[in-house]
């Protein structure tokens, strides 16, 4: 199977994944509401977050909300659509990289045009000290970070193979 048809599959199973796990959180808890999953380390907590990444940005105007969390990202879809297309004959992990970028993307705009916030659920913490709740989506994008690094090391080790 074509790589571009692999991952518009992977894409579309995690969207799908994305919005499933949400809609059980919404479903099922309340608000705030949390589930102990590992005692001391990790919570399914129902956490609305009407910012960026950690909540940034959540108390900004209106307006300035509307630019940056729909406008712009919808926008940078598109581009990474390109990016994958461009991708996906030689370079399989950067390909690999957008489109869980993509996914993620993808997962947390239908959450903000739909509910006006974001979903989040995985609570991770040690004793008071707790990790900003996230997402499947917010999960695939910092895998894909993750996969980028290591993209930009092996190109990196390519470029210094043919030097030498």
């Amino acid at each position: 199977m074509n790589r571009i048809w692999t991952w518009a599959l992977m894409i579309a199973a995690l969207i799908l994944i994305d919005q499933f796990s949400k809609g059980i959180i919404e479903q099922h808890y309340r608000l705030g509401e949390s589930t102990e999953i590992i005692s001391g380390f990790f919570n399914i907590t129902y956490v609305r977050n009407t910012g960026a990444a950690f909540g940034m940005g959540a108390n900004a105007a209106e307006i300035w909300r509307k630019i940056l969390f729909l406008f712009i990202p919808v926008l940078a879809c598109f581009y990474i659509l390109y990016l994958i297309w461009t991708a996906r004959k030689e370079r399989y992990i950067l390909g690999l990289s957008y489109s869980l970028i993509l996914a993620g993307a993808i997962g947390n705009l239908i959450d903000r045009f739909s509910l006006g916030y974001v979903v989040d659920m995985f609570d991770f913490y040690i004793k008071s000290s707790h990790f900003p709740a996230f997402n499947v989506a917010d999960a695939c994008i910092s895998i894909a970070a993750g996969l980028l690094i290591i993209d930009y090391f092996m190109e990196l080790k390519k470029t210094k193979t043919k030097e030498a």
